[in-house]
């Protein structure tokens, strides 16, 4: 049943998001266009156009962030909050697969939107100078691959995996942040989004202060003191990627367990 509630999570977002990256794409080539062409001209016209197309361009830059960000509120707070949760939480779907249905379109949005602004970058800075020198980048690239050994490939394949984990964790985990605010505001009966606004500024100082607690605790116990780790430069990398992806798992994990819970327990629909 997740399956179908992603396809229709996706399906539902993509009428958004797609024609979001097809305008960053093309106000990316106009911005190239423009800078070849009409900056730095005589033309006080040509000038004045080029830049309101730069300007478009940072727009869409933005303007893609911050639909990938209200996308991920608004879904979640329309499909399970307002008027649609009474058919959803009729489905013989669990509270777990509607929260991980959003969370995992959520953060694919995210990383999509994050690699549209680099591809759309690379548009607007293309010419043929700089296309002769990404493809010697690639070669050189690819020739010290060739010249790596097995175990080195190994720990570079390793990186690339516990980076694109701890990516899409640390994806996930934003989301849960306003995800828990709004499912405990909307636990209450009157100002829902007042409450959801309380509890997210309340759950972020109750977190960073249990941090602060922790961290001035494991100081005066001397724990890191007592860490002797004679540790090389490669395990070095994989022991902060794998300690990253744990913290960010038990930050996420705080979160989706105060998100479920209201869910289950405490929501107000009416």
């Amino acid at each position: 049943m997740l399956r179908k509630l992603l396809k229709h999570e996706f399906r539902a977002t993509g009428r958004v998001m797609l024609p979001m990256y097809l305008i960053l794409l093309v106000t990316a080539v106009g911005s190239n266009l423009a800078g070849r062409g009409m900056l730095d001209r005589q033309s006080d016209i040509l000038n004045i156009l080029g830049v309101l197309i730069v300007m478009a361009f940072g727009i869409a830059i933005c303007g893609a962030l911050l639909m990938s960000f209200v996308l991920m509120i608004q879904r979640f707070y329309k499909n399970l909050l307002q008027d649609e949760g009474y058919l959803m939480f009729t489905l013989p779907v669990s509270v777990h697969q509607h929260v991980w249905s959003k969370l995992i379109v959520s953060a694919v949005w995210f990383a999509a939107t994050i690699l549209a602004i680099i591809a759309a970058s690379l548009v607007v800075a293309y010419d043929v100078s700089f296309l002769r020198e990404f493809f010697d980048v690639l070669r050189w690239f690819f020739e010290g691959l060739q010249k790596l050994k097995i175990s080195e490939t190994l720990n570079l394949t390793a990186y690339l995996a516990e980076f694109a984990v701890l990516l899409f964790l640390s994806l996930a985990a934003f989301a849960l942040q306003f995800y828990a605010a709004l499912a405990a505001g909307h636990s209450r009966a009157n100002h829902k989004m007042l409450w959801s606004v309380a509890w997210f500024f309340g759950f972020q100082f109750a977190l960073q202060f249990a941090g602060s607690l922790l961290m001035v605790y494991l100081n005066q116990i001397h724990f890191f003191g007592h860490l002797n780790w004679d540790l090389t430069p490669t395990a070095s990398i994989h022991v902060g990627l794998l300690m990253a992806i744990g913290c960010v798992i038990v930050y996420g994990a705080i979160f989706y367990a105060v998100t479920t819970f209201f869910l289950k327990k405490h929501l107000n629909l009416e």
